[in-house]
């Protein structure tokens, strides 16, 4: 019987054991491995061990995990560039919804000046600022949008989640973020920005929310599956 080819996930992040999401996300892929029946791979890349001369190509797909700040914004930015340049499947979760979103501005949109409201406070163009509500540890409903790669991997038009969350996209800068291909794909309760992908990449997906939190409870976590099989389409 031919066996599967390993995957390999690059986990971008600086990893702490008590971080709930980074307990969740072994289980989640685990998960995800057993469901699509591949044989999958996870490394932990700390953004201060990224640079020019890591050797992000040998891997199958990145997905930016939650606890920022970072040790490295510059590192997490450069592995993030990498999928989405390189068309490398891609999922970012709560910092990583952050970091894509600011790795976008800086790189397709032009925005030199797009800062973390979290590091830079006090810059002009704070691209993530404080939510309205802090999400530290709450579940809300997330609305999809109908066709997206996010409502087709949960096969819904309506979904709950959990966050552990401070900061979102600032509201005035969020319609000059969505005029190219970066489309709004989820938006919670009130409205607000919760899900964003790229329509001009195979999978590019961050969500504000935790999907990989349900790994804890022994649930599959649906978007890490769909994550999984587009790493294993794009690698074949």
């Amino acid at each position: 019987m031919e066996t599967s080819p390993q995957l390999r996930i690059a986990l971008i992040g600086d990893y702490d054991p008590q971080v709930t999401a980074h307990q969740a996300i072994p289980l989640a892929l685990n998960m995800a491995a057993q469901h699509a029946e591949l044989d999958v791979q996870f490394q932990w890349l700390a953004t201060d061990s990224i640079d020019a001369s890591t050797q992000l190509a040998g891997f199958d797909g990145f997905w930016c995990v939650p606890a920022s700040p970072y040790r490295n914004m510059d590192g997490a930015l450069l592995a993030i560039r990498f999928a989405r340049e390189q068309q490398r499947p891609f999922l970012g979760t709560c910092g990583g919804f952050q970091h894509a979103v600011l790795e976008y501005a800086r790189n397709v949109l032009g925005w030199a000046d797009a800062e973390h409201g979290e590091t830079s406070p006090d810059a002009a163009r704070a691209l993530l600022t404080p939510l309205v509500c802090s999400l530290v540890e709450t579940v809300d409903r997330i609305r999809l949008m109908e066709g997206s790669l996010i409502a087709n991997a949960y096969a819904a038009k309506e979904i709950e989640e959990g966050y552990h969350c401070r900061y979102g996209v600032n509201p005035e800068f969020e319609a000059q973020l969505l005029t190219h291909n970066l489309n709004a794909s989820g938006h919670d309760s009130a409205g607000d920005l919760r899900a964003v992908e790229l329509s001009d990449h195979p999978f590019f997906v961050a969500t504000l929310f935790q999907p990989e939190r349900a790994a804890l409870a022994g649930t599959p976590p649906p978007l890490v599956n769909a994550f999984i099989k587009a790493c294993a389409r794009n690698r074949r």
